[in-house]
């Protein structure tokens, strides 16, 4: 009896594997036109393909698998690749199947035979269309010729995301501790309601702000994947940290770090936000935010952290080997010296023998043949006495170079009148002196004028010169204080320069 009793539980337990394993999505769309849909999901800042339906009858379109999906909102996507509606998949509702019409009237029409969780996500979704449109229908006829016009539509802006707001607020509150409650709290703003007062009687903003910091990842959970499987995550990381993390290298650094410290090292999640963080930061747009890049390569990469985060593995290297050469670079880091030859000098070193080596044992023998004439005909980079020293990549034949070396002039002039202490290190990156020469005599380039006439330095690795021009601004020390700016900004740096040395 015993025997057939637990025969009868194994069965049993195998026939539940058997029927929860896997996922099958029905959908009865009524008007559909097309011949083939796909069932996308979310995945931070992309959208990805799941699965293909290339067999729709009277509008039945089928996905199955044999794996589980994993949870996360999804898509119905048309033929020509537009999204239907989206609706969410977690451990619970594998097998979902839901009906509508091909029509403006989709979302209202919207049901989940199945589930009444599924069934309540839709109708906030129909919700929010119909707050959307009830907005855009106000702004149609709103006649924007006074200012009282154009309050009534703030104020009718207003009044809508209330609205929104405490719907998702109870919406949240009745789906707490499930995954869709988990994907609303990512959307709902954790912000202060009742803002006590500043001394000048507004109310405090500061209060406030910390308040939304510190609150702001509240019940987001960053172990489970399923956080990121929705529109709304990379929104708020992205968010985070374009306005509200303090705008400083240093302070991306630090929440980068307790962010990831939140994950699990092995999980997708750290990958990815891995991923979005380096690459934002190496390419980033932000003067000396290069810095939290190279953060990234010290603290993650160089310490094995991010192995297995890219296919290609030579990847982890390149990354590594970008930042080493940036390093150096970083605002606020001891410019590398030059040792460059005078413009005017081009003749003496083409007599030498400099221009016409043919490779690199050639271009060594002409160097050490000349190595005590050369060495006295440096001009160093560090040997410029000024409060600031402009740093200048250029070539005469860039069209940009064109276009940004004139404004430099003008705004070197204007300095000059205004008495600044203010030289240009001019580096001419190729060798056709002639035509520098030309361009310096037509210009009047009252510089530090010079070029790599030994084939000495090597410019374009030591100061990442991938393209020209390029601009940095030193102090009187020698130190980077700005890097890779435009000609018209000079005038604003040094300003902005003195003004942090007047407050310390």
């Amino acid at each position: 009896m015993k025997k057939l009793l637990l025969t009868a539980v194994i069965c049993l337990s195998s026939f539940f594997a058997v029927a929860q394993s896997g996922y099958e999505i029905t959908i009865n769309l009524k008007n559909c036109k097309d011949s083939l849909a796909y069932l996308t999901f979310y995945q931070f800042d992309k959208t990805l393909i799941k699965d293909t339906c290339t067999t729709i009858k009277d509008g039945k379109i089928v996905f199955k698998g044999k794996k589980k999906l994993e949870k996360g909102i999804y898509s119905l996507v048309s033929q020509g690749k537009a999204i239907y509606f989206d609706f969410f998949v977690d451990d619970n509702n594998q097998k979902l199947e839901m009906k509508s019409e091909a029509s403006p009237n989709l979302a209202k029409e919207l049901t989940a035979m199945n589930s009444p969780e599924e069934n309540e996500f839709f109708r906030y979704v129909e919700f929010i269309n119909g707050k959307n449109k009830d907005f855009q229908t106000f702004k149609q006829n709103a006649k924007l010729l006074t200012k009282k016009d154009s309050l009534a539509l703030t104020r009718k802006q207003k009044d809508i995301e209330d609205e929104i707001h405490v719907y998702e607020e109870k919406f949240f509150e009745k789906h707490k501790g499930t995954y869709i409650g988990d994907v609303m709290n990512l959307k709902l703003e954790k912000t202060l309601k009742n803002i006590p007062k500043a001394s000048n009687g507004r109310p405090d903003s500061i209060v406030a702000y910390q308040y939304y910091k510190k609150h702001y990842w509240d019940n987001v959970d960053f172990k489970d994947d399923g956080t990121m499987r929705n529109p709304f995550f990379h929104v708020k990381v992205k968010n985070y940290f374009d306005n509200v993390v303090v705008k400083h290298p240093d302070s991306v650094s630090v929440e980068i770090d307790k962010m990831l410290d939140k994950t699990d090292q092995k999980s997708l999640m750290f990958k990815l936000l891995l991923a979005h963080f380096t690459y934002t930061y190496e390419t980033s747009k932000l003067m000396g935010f290069d810095k939290v890049f190279v953060h990234m390569s010290d603290t993650y990469f160089k310490t094995g952290k991010a192995d297995g985060i890219y296919d290609d593995p030579d990847v982890v290297q390149k990354i590594i080997k970008r930042a080493d050469k940036l390093k150096p670079l970083l605002i606020g880091s001891g410019a590398q010296d030059l040792f460059m030859i005078k413009a005017e000098d081009f003749g003496k070193m083409k007599a030498m023998g400099f221009e016409d080596a043919k490779n690199s044992e050639e271009m060594t023998n002409v160097y050490y043949k000349n190595v005590d004439t050369v060495s006295k005909m440096y001009v160093k980079l560090s040997d410029v006495k000024a409060d600031y020293t402009v740093l200048l990549f250029w070539d005469v034949d860039c069209s940009h170079c064109q276009k940004e070396v004139p404004k430099l002039l003008d705004a070197y002039n204007e300095l000059i009148k205004e008495k600044k202490d203010i030289k240009v290190y001019s580096v001419y990156m190729q060798h056709e002196g002639e035509k520098y020469l030309k361009y310096i005599d037509e210009h009047k380039l009252p510089w530090i004028n010079v070029y790599d006439g030994a084939h000495y330095n090597n410019a374009v690795e030591k100061y990442d010169v991938y393209s020209t021009p390029v601009i940095y601004v030193l102090d009187k020390n020698k130190i980077i204080k700005a890097k890779r700016i435009d000609a018209d900004q000079l005038k604003t740096i040094i300003n902005a320069i003195e003004s942090e040395n007047k407050k310390k």
